[in-house]
């Protein structure tokens, strides 16, 4: 076990980042907007690990980071570990998120879990035994391509950053039902797909575009399922992230764990 841990989850649009003191549990985490410049980023990183950890050492530092950013994972990876002087734990912000919801989470006792998150954008990750699966490179279940003739993905058509750019206003200010039951409906067809590819036992769903208010049904969702997904016996369980903001940084607590060397 590995204590005094920095604690990370860096999204598009939010940071997290705590201190844990026992390698068990966090301390209250910092929550701040994502800079889109590199140099601020890494600067307002700093500043925060640095007042989290109050003086205490920093062993290792852990968590998931987006893709979705000007600046790329390697190249924050290697400049945190120049200034941390620490092994650097990193992977897809999603992943970690799953990891999280697999061991602490709605995907607690299933061998198989799929999650997935629509929020700024659609990511997700298989967990297979407690651990994120192999891949050669990232899983990215929100690039499957819905349509043919356009060419659209399942983020094109579900994801909070285009659902704005579609409605010209925040998913928050949108309350048509009928545009609430078609995001369903398509999350829906998404999900037939990761199901007959990743055979899960377990689907969480999480993000803000989940659990936020409003949101997507659920149970509106996992009713289209069924309609859609014929093929198998038994459908694999349709549950709502359980960890709310916080799934990366339980997820990178695990991460320590299983990779603490």
């Amino acid at each position: 076990m590995i204590f005094n841990s920095i604690l990370f989850d860096v999204g598009a649009t939010k940071t997290r980042i705590a201190y844990s003191e026992n390698g068990e549990f966090f301390e209250d985490p910092k929550v701040y907007e994502t800079s889109k410049d590199k140099e601020t980023f890494l600067d307002i990183f700093k500043k925060t690990a640095e007042e989290l950890a109050k003086n205490r050492e920093i062993k290792i530092v852990a968590g998931g980071m987006t893709r979705a950013l000007d600046f790329k994972p390697e190249e924050i990876k290697e400049k945190l570990t120049e200034i941390f002087g620490v092994k650097i734990l990193m992977d897809n912000d999603s992943a970690v998120v799953g990891l999280g919801e697999a061991n602490w989470g709605a995907g607690r006792g299933f061998q198989i879990m799929a999650y997935i998150t629509v929020s700024t954008g659609v990511g997700g990750v298989r967990i297979v035994d407690g651990k994120i699966d192999e891949r050669s490179v990232n899983f990215e279940p929100g690039k499957q391509i819905m349509d043919i003739d356009s060419g659209k993905t399942l983020e094109d058509m579900i994801s909070g950053k285009n659902l704005e750019k579609r409605e010209g206003r925040s998913p928050k200010e949108i309350s048509n039902p009928e545009i609430w039951e078609d995001l369903a409906e398509k999350l829906a067809m998404g999900l037939n797909n990761i199901a007959v590819e990743w055979s899960p036992d377990c689907i969480v769903l999480g993000g803000s575009m989940i659990i936020g208010n409003p949101a997507i049904s659920i149970e509106k969702a996992e009713n289209h399922f069924k309609e859609i997904l014929k093929i198998f016996p038994k459908l694999p369980e349709i549950r709502k992230a359980e960890l709310g903001d916080f799934g990366g940084l339980y997820g990178a607590l695990v991460l320590i764990k299983q990779k603490p060397n």
